[in-house]
């Protein structure tokens, strides 16, 4: 490893400890405690009867794990979605499975105050008020590593069925309802790719900055693969457009309402990280040269620097953490990380970059100890 910056472990063993991806909230806003979740093996799939626990670091006494909790529905790149819970000083958010669904638990740290929703979450809007989710089951069926295993996907033989799809769930009340079907989203034409007779899912959804508006990611498969297409949404699943639909979409982020960053291709300049105005789907290349990976991005507050990773690159399979200052195009490495062998496919570790609410520490995976 080879690191410019200060970088410490802030987790040991026996256990493995680790908190999935990068547009989740990590980090409380006082920036003193840090989520995570812990498991007793590696290398594998998970299974039904496999439990996580999940937990925070105190980084202020000892860096002391704090056990909050369990969950039966996780997977290795996103975990259980665990999160601080937006508009809150200290109420975290994750999803569990019961016997015959996938829930959430809302726990409020301070008095220890708990209670269960009849929903799973994935993206949250700001005000911590109203969250939307994907079908877990089909998405498991579809593209294992992001599902949930436990429950089997009742429509799997159906490319896209109209009873699933994605869901608004209101956090206060636990109501939720189907606000966008596959069947909906397959018949909507695309300006380069056909969807035709394919298998259709939906997978990472995110919410822009002021809750107006979120994206949805509508994945298809071919003879090589899937093929991708970004759409936005209102909360309620009206007004959906379709950003980009040359099928190369990628990691995205909200730089503020109404621009988004993603690594995608697009005809005129193949891969790059295009910078989206999202109401006329306009693109322009950012980072050109220089941001020449696909990563796991994000704007610090201010939105003068991006934070990116990279895949293993070259021999020493080196994942690359940098940032990027956009009106100098100048780029500044943070460190670079070996990711052995044995993580690979399913369960390989990102670095997933997160940072604090004030953006002066980035918390990220890593393997290179081999320690786990």
């Amino acid at each position: 490893m080879a690191a410019p910056f200060p970088v410490r472990a802030i987790s040991c063993g026996p256990n493995y400890r680790w908190f999935g991806y990068y547009d989740k909230l990590e980090v409380d806003p006082s920036g003193r405690c840090v989520l995570g979740m812990e498991v007793d093996f590696e290398h594998r799939s998970p299974r039904p009867g496999d439990i996580i626990r999940v937990g925070m670091v105190d980084l202020e006494a000892g860096e002391h794990w704090l056990e909050l909790g369990e969950s039966r529905a996780w997977c290795w790149q996103q975990g259980c979605m665990l999160q601080w819970l937006p508009g809150t000083p200290g109420t975290v958010i994750w999803n569990d499975r019961a016997e015959d669904r996938f829930i959430c638990h809302l726990l409020e740290v301070q008095s220890g105050a708990r209670r269960s929703l009849p929903w799973p979450i994935y993206a949250i809007s700001p005000d911590g008020r109203t969250a939307v989710t994907p079908d877990f089951r089909r998405i498991n069926d579809t593209r294992p590593g992001y599902g949930y295993a436990g429950l089997p996907d009742p429509g799997a033989a159906d490319p896209a069925p109209a009873g699933t799809g994605i869901w608004r769930v209101d956090l206060e009340t636990g109501q939720g309802e189907l606000i966008i079907s596959l069947a909906q989203i397959a018949a909507m034409p695309s300006d380069h790719y056909h969807p035709g007779d394919a298998k259709h899912w939906f997978n990472h959804l995110l919410f822009n900055p002021d809750g107006s508006r979120f994206i949805l990611l509508h994945r298809w498969t071919t003879k090589n693969g899937w093929l991708t297409r970004m759409l936005t949404a209102n909360p309620d699943g009206t007004e959906l457009r379709v950003v980009d639909d040359y099928g190369g979409m990628s990691h995205f982020i909200w730089r503020d309402p109404h621009s988004i960053l993603a690594w995608a291709s697009r005809p005129a300049d193949g891969p790059a990280f295009y910078l989206y105005d999202e109401p006329s789907g306009e693109a322009t290349v950012i980072g050109k040269g220089v941001m020449i990976h696909d990563g796991h991005c994000g704007y610090l507050p201010g939105n003068e620097w991006i934070i990116n990773d990279t895949y293993p690159l070259g021999q020493a399979q080196l994942r690359e953490l940098y940032l990027y200052h956009v009106d100098s195009r100048r780029r500044v490495e943070l460190g670079r990380f070996h990711s052995p062998e044995l993580y690979t496919g399913e369960w390989r570790c990102d670095l997933h970059p997160r940072f604090s609410r004030d953006g002066k520490s980035d918390f990220i995976d890593s393997v290179q100890e081999g320690n786990g």
